[in-house]
């Protein structure tokens, strides 16, 4: 078979083929009578032989040794081919994200570009400060994208830098929830938590608050505890359950106990979080710091019914609830009693 016949059948080009020829890659077997080269059914296998070993991404060379060296062995080199594919597909992501990044800023020139890839390289700096510095002194006329803001959010771990990464984003103009909501779905719990953290803070958002609702139920018990924060302060009642939680296992127990009594100020919410209250106030494995703890979010809450609750308590059988439920309810007293003056001044 001459060697325009076996372009045409393997699809490989006669100049490919010459080159294959030179490098003793596939040679052909026999030459015609005019010294043409031609081609045996054995030497079109090895061409197909070598092209699908090309397709995998070895070099020419590579190529000719796992043809003819027996020593040359395939899992080792496909080892290498995933290793050596997998930095270049992280490379190509790098670089999609950074396309992305500079296409969602919507520049109109290439100054506007240079500046978004200026502060790309800023934000990959060895040096936290630096990286505070290249979020807190961006001009009010060079807008970042809300996108490379919250993607640099998720991977920050220096807690400085992440609070100017988050204060930026906040006000940013853009939301970014749809990038930090696909950070709380991350395997890694830092990620997640810096995810939360960040969307808290601009509540705002379109979808924000439905992703706070389903970071609810986070196995991470942090995550759970700003989400329930966050939602609390939108008056999101779902976030009783984890608020209540935070106050018996004096987790941040004073912002919870704050945000209950926010949410209180509900009609329709005070009955939930009394009765939760109260039912973690008689559990048999509450101790007396848990029963304090409780006992001093009841001030927080509006309405009679925790000032009702604390005078009972003030004659708890434990010294220690009975002595700040005696505290809190002259305070919750004196209060109501101002209250009243008020009205009638």
């Amino acid at each position: 078979m001459l060697i325009g016949d076996v372009a045409r059948r393997s699809g490989v080009s006669t100049r490919m083929l010459r080159h294959y020829d030179a490098l003793g890659l596939v040679r052909p077997t026999g030459r015609t009578v005019g010294g043409y080269r031609e081609y045996s059914a054995e030497d079109v296998r090895r061409i197909f032989h070598v092209e699908s070993l090309r397709s995998l991404g070895l070099s020419l060379k590579q190529v000719g040794r796992a043809l003819e060296d027996p020593a040359f062995t395939p899992s080792d080199l496909v080892s290498d081919l995933v290793r050596q594919t997998e930095d270049r597909l992280a490379r190509e992501q790098e670089l999609l994200e950074r396309l992305r990044a500079i296409d969602a800023s919507a520049p109109t020139d290439w100054q506007g570009v240079l500046r978004i890839v200026e502060l790309m390289r800023q934000l990959n700096s060895t040096s936290a400060a630096h990286r505070q510095r290249a979020v807190l002194s961006r001009p009010e006329d060079a807008p970042v994208p809300a996108e490379l803001l919250a993607g640099a959010v998720l991977t920050e771990s220096d807690p400085h830098v992440a609070g100017a990464l988050r204060w930026a984003l906040a006000r940013s103009g853009g939301d970014g929830v749809a990038t930090l909501h696909a950070g709380m779905h991350s395997e890694d719990v830092g990620i997640r938590r810096r995810a939360v953290l960040a969307i808290a803070e601009i509540p705002e958002a379109p979808g924000a608050t439905a992703v706070l609702t389903d970071a609810l139920g986070d196995p991470d018990p942090t995550v759970r505890r700003h989400a329930a924060l966050a939602l609390g302060r939108q008056g999101v009642a779902a976030a009783v359950p984890t608020l209540i939680s935070m106050v018996v296992e004096g987790a941040n127990d004073v912002d919870a106990a704050e945000v209950l009594g926010m949410l209180s100020l509900d009609p329709g919410c005070t009955d939930r979080i009394m009765t939760a209250l109260v039912d973690e106030l008689a559990a048999p494995t509450a101790d007396s710091a848990t029963r304090i703890r409780l006992t001093q979010a009841l001030v927080e809450i509006a309405g009679t019914t925790a000032q009702e609750v604390l005078g009972q308590l003030a004659h708890d059988e434990d010294g220690a609830v009975a002595l700040v439920a005696s505290a809190l309810f002259g305070v919750l007293k004196e209060r109501s009693l101002e209250g009243q003056a008020d009205e009638h001044s």
